[in-house]
């Protein structure tokens, strides 16, 4: 019998993107997050998943949600603020449905952005670009020093980041927790109707073997927005970053990137995770 908590697990991306993703060596985002979690949690966790921008998906009901203990969202490709397509308007409304639910949120990056816009919030295009790669210098507000989710973390760290929009404008009941010079709003805790929901805009879900093979997907995109010169730059770093996760002593690679213990600790990666599982969703079963 399970001791551990459920959760529905939930993958915005289309089935081209992950298509995509799997087609250059990465992993689906909905993976990472299901191996995640079960890190993070007792024996016997259970994970449900859902991609609700596939045609056909069955969106759960109001009770169907009420029954897990978490739920959780993966990073997306798509654009909160194209709300004419229904793969993105239907993921907000069952994001305000899970807010009404009370089940504890929790998520990456397009996570964070739809908490926010489902409350009432803004996300609009980063003026300084995409931010890629190691989110470099995250600094917890004194709101994010004070929080839970930041309990056992460092005042300043770095992260992994893949993203090209931005939370400009907080909802009534959000609170900004960390940010840094590229990005306003690093992360985020949202309460709205009775739920509560601790956002990211990094990924602690990643690798640095999964960045390098997003890196590897998004080559034509990187060159264009000049993360590097030709093919040839780009290979050569993701082959770095590939050589130092299999060998981890590689200080040459990790001095060169400037990559420390920050994304490649797995305990320090996962602070955030780990809090949120044991602040917010093992107390709720317990009620």
């Amino acid at each position: 019998m399970a001791t551990g908590p459920k959760f529905l697990v939930i993958d915005g991306y289309t089935k081209q993107a992950r298509e995509q993703l799997v087609g250059g060596g990465a992993s689906m985002a909905v993976d990472l997050y299901v191996n995640m979690l079960k890190k993070c949690s007792p024996p016997g966790t259970e994970c449900d998943v859902l991609f609700p921008a596939d045609e056909g998906a069955v969106y759960p009901n109001d009770q169907q949600i009420a029954n897990y203990d978490g739920i959780a969202w993966t990073g997306c490709s798509l654009c909160l603020n194209d709300t004419h397509l229904p793969e993105v308007s239907q993921q907000i409304d069952l994001t305000r449905r899970a807010f009404e639910a009370g089940v504890p949120g929790f998520g990456s990056c397009w996570a964070a952005q739809i908490a926010v816009v489902a409350a009432g919030g803004q996300v609009q295009a980063n003026p300084n670009g995409r931010e890629m790669g190691i989110a470099r210098k995250i600094e917890l507000t004194p709101e994010g020093r004070a929080h839970p989710m930041y309990e056992g973390k460092t005042n300043v760290f770095n992260a992994f980041t893949s993203h090209d929009d931005e939370i400009t404008h907080l909802p009534p009941g959000a609170v900004i927790l960390s940010r840094n010079p590229w990005t306003k709003v690093q992360s985020v805790a949202v309460t709205y109707k009775g739920g509560t929901f601790w956002g990211l805009q990094y990924h602690p879900e990643y690798d640095l073997h999964e960045l390098a093979r997003l890196a590897f997907c998004r080559i034509p995109k990187l060159i264009k927005h000049g993360f590097f010169l030709d093919e040839a730059s780009a290979l050569s770093y993701i082959d770095d970053l590939e050589a130092l996760h299999q060998d981890p002593s590689r200080k040459d690679i990790a001095w060169r990137l400037g990559i420390d213990a920050d994304v490649m600790n797995e305990d320090v990666r996962l602070c955030e995770v780990r809090n949120w599982v044991n602040r917010l969703v093992l107390p709720q079963m317990q009620r």
